[in-house]
């Protein structure tokens, strides 16, 4: 089955900064691999582009530069946050409180992002709310393990099913309970 949208694909890769010699950032296995739902905006656009219309078994190789992957470095994404939103019932948690630390936040809109702490004030704490891999270019190296078609709830729900998140092949209703994927 050849990867189009609305397919379920499954991959294993290796992801290097800048080149094919670049440093190793992850390492993606059969045992874990990574599944999504092509075209549905889950994925980098030029990442699902370098893919489409590959098979199970097609290996692939590409890169990606930083624009076409999590774009440049943004200066104002770097800010100053109160130290007091660090404070539950009315105590600092210094485990979480640390340089380095990636700490999961809401914006006002209450869209939920990931900030690294870069440094601790008096009163703020100066974080990094940048993609990790912003600035950087990005090189797969990789292997399609599986294309499928997706279920109808998989599509309604945008994202694949599996034990963790609903009935593995995605259809909860034809077993006689609910998908417990939160939709």
């Amino acid at each position: 089955m050849e990867i189009t949208k609305d397919k379920v694909v499954s991959i294993t890769y290796e992801l290097r900064k800048d080149n094919e010699n670049g440093e190793v950032v992850e390492k993606v296995t059969n045992e874990n691999p990574l599944t999504f739902i092509f075209g549905v905006g889950g994925m980098l656009p030029k990442f699902e582009e370098n893919l489409d219309g590959m098979k199970s078994g097609d290996a692939f190789k590409f890169g990606l530069n930083s624009e076409d992957a999590y774009g440049p470095t943004v200066e104002n994404a770097v800010v100053d946050v109160p130290l007091e939103v660090f404070k539950v019932d009315g105590q600092i948690d210094n485990n979480i409180l640390q340089v380095g630390n990636m700490v999961p936040m809401m914006d006002n809109s209450g869209n939920r992002l990931n900030g690294k702490i870069l440094e601790i004030k008096e009163e703020v704490v100066k974080m990094d709310f940048n993609h990790p891999m912003a600035g950087e270019d990005l090189f797969f190296t990789g292997a399609v393990t599986e294309v499928r078609d997706a279920t109808p709830e998989e599509l309604s729900h945008g994202h694949v099913h599996t034990n963790n998140g609903g009935c593995e092949d995605g259809n909860c209703e034809d077993k006689g309970h609910d998908c417990n994927c939160g939709h």
